[in-house]
C-alpha cells in the first residue's frame, strides 16, 4: 500500500489528526486578507471585460510572429489617428495570426483600421477580417449570469438545508461559495484576465465544483455527530474536526485529479491556440477548483462547527466534556476493544486502561471450588434429597 493510502487509513480510523477546526482563527484569518485584496483589486482596478462585453471591432490577419509583433501592429493602429479607436488590444494567435481589438468604430473607420493592419502584416486587405460585436449581447449575458447565480444560490440553501435539515449547513456552505466567486473574481482583477462569457461559464462550473466538496465534507460531519448530545466524549467541534481528518485524502486526490486535465487545457489554450474561449474557461475553472477545494476544507466546515457552538445544547455538551475531561484526566492514548490505541478524541468506542494500585481495591471473591471429577477443581455444591425422603 502507498504512504498516501497508509495516511489515508490513519486519518480515517483517527491515529494521526490535524486539528483544522482548532486552527480555525488562522484560515479565516487568510480568507479574509485574500477577500480584502480580491475587493480592492475589484474597487482600484476593475475587471478587464472583453470585447464581448464592451463592444467593438475584432480583427484578425495572418503574420509572423515576432518578438515585437503586439507592439508593432498597436502602433500601427494608433498611428491611423482615429480618435474613437482608443487603446487597441493586440494578441497573437498559434503563433501564426495576430488579432486586435478596438473601441466600436464607423464603417469607414474600420477600413482606414483593417489597411494599416494589412500594411503591417504585408498582405492584402482583404485578407484581414474585421466583425463589429455589440455590447448590447454581452450584457444581456451578464445580467442572465447574475440571474443564474442567483437563482443558483437560493436552490442551494433550500436543498441543502431539506437535505441536513439544517439551515446553519446552508449557511456555512453559502458563505463559502461566496468566498470562491469572490477570490476567483478578484484574481482576474489583480492580474488583468480579460472577462469573456467563457469566464462567465468557467466561475458558474466552479461553483458546483466546490458544493459537491462541501457537501460530502457536511455529510461524514453529520455522521460523526448523529446523537452527539447524549454522549459525553466529543463536542461538536471534535466530531467536526474528525470528519476533516476523514475526508481530507479524497478531497485532495479529487482535487488533483480534477486539475490535471484542466490545467492541461489552460496549457494548451494558453501557449498553443493563444488566445480564446479555451484558455479564458480553463483558466476560471483552474483557479476556482484550486480555491474551492482550499473552502471546502478550512472554511466551511470550521463555519458549521462555529455556528454548533453557539447553540444551548452544545453549548452544555462542552461543559459535560470539559468537566470529565476535569476529573478524570485525558489519557494520551486509551485502547480499543480490539487493543489498538487511538487518541481519545477520535470517536471510537474505548475502554479506559487505567492501572489498579496494588491493594487500593479488593479483589473479587471467589467462588467455592472443590477438587472432583479428572483433578479439576469444582464448584461446591449441596447435596441433592434423596428421592421420597
Amino acid at each position: 500500500m502507498s504512504k498516501l493510502g497508509q495516511l489515508g487509513n490513519k486519518l480515517h480510523r483517527g491515529d494521526v489528526s490535524y486539528n483544522f477546526i482548532g486552527h480555525r482563527k488562522i484560515w479565516f484569518a487568510v480568507s479574509i486578507a485574500l477577500v480584502v485584496i480580491s475587493l480592492g483589486g475589484l474597487f482600484a482596478r476593475g475587471l478587464e471585460l472583453g470585447i464581448e462585453f464592451r463592444g467593438g471591432v475584432e480583427y484578425e490577419a495572418k503574420t509572423q510572429i515576432t518578438g515585437d509583433t503586439v507592439q508593432k501592429f498597436g502602433d500601427a493602429v494608433k498611428a491611423t489617428n482615429i480618435a474613437e479607436i482608443g487603446d487597441p488590444v493586440v494578441t497573437t494567435i498559434n503563433n501564426a495570426r495576430v488579432r486586435v481589438q478596438t473601441k466600436p468604430l464607423t464603417q469607414d473607420q474600420v477600413a482606414t483600421v483593417r489597411s494599416a493592419i494589412a500594411k503591417t502584416a504585408g498582405i492584402p486587405a482583404d485578407q484581414v477580417t474585421s466583425q463589429q460585436i455589440g455590447a448590447s449581447w454581452g450584457e444581456q449575458i451578464a445580467n442572465k449570469a447574475i440571474i443564474a447565480l442567483a437563482v443558483f444560490i437560493a436552490l442551494v440553501f433550500l436543498v441543502i438545508w431539506g437535505y441536513f435539515r439544517e439551515p446553519k449547513a446552508s449557511l456555512a456552505a453559502i458563505i463559502a461559495l461566496g468566498h470562491d466567486v469572490l477570490i476567483t473574481v478578484g484574481l482576474y482583477a489583480l492580474i488583468g484576465f480579460d472577462v469573456t462569457p467563457a469566464t462567465v461559464i468557467g466561475v458558474l462550473t466552479i461553483l458546483g465544483y466546490s458544493l459537491y466538496d462541501t457537501v460530502v465534507v457536511f455529510d461524514k460531519i453529520r455522521e460523526n455527530t448523529r446523537g452527539i448530545t447524549g454522549s459525553n466524549r466529543l463536542t461538536y467541534s471534535d466530531a467536526t474536526n474528525l470528519a476533516v481528518n476523514q475526508t481530507i485524502v479524497r478531497s485532495i486526490n479529487t482535487t488533483l485529479i480534477a486539475l490535471l486535465p484542466v490545467g492541461s487545457i489552460l496549457v494548451v489554450g494558453t501557449w498553443v491556440l493563444g488566445s480564446g474561449p479555451l484558455k479564458d474557461l480553463s483558466l476560471a475553472l483552474f483557479v476556482g477548483i484550486a480555491v474551492g477545494a482550499y473552502s471546502s476544507i478550512f472554511i466551511a466546515p470550521a463555519l458549521l462547527a462555529l455556528f454548533k457552538e453557539r447553540e444551548p445544547g452544545m453549548q452544555a455538551l462542552n461543559r459535560r466534556v470539559q468537566a470529565k475531561k476535569s476529573q478524570t484526566g485525558v489519557p494520551a492514548k486509551t485502547k480499543t476493544a480490539d487493543g489498538d490505541l487511538v487518541p481519545a478524541a477520535s470517536g471510537a468506542s474505548v475502554v479506559q486502561d487505567t492501572p489498579r494500585a496494588t491493594g487500593s481495591v479488593p479483589a473479587p471473591a471467589a467462588r467455592p471450588m472443590n477438587a472432583g471429577g479428572a483433578g479439576r477443581p469444582q464448584p461446591s455444591r449441596k447435596p441433592r434429597s434423596k428421592r421420597g425422603k
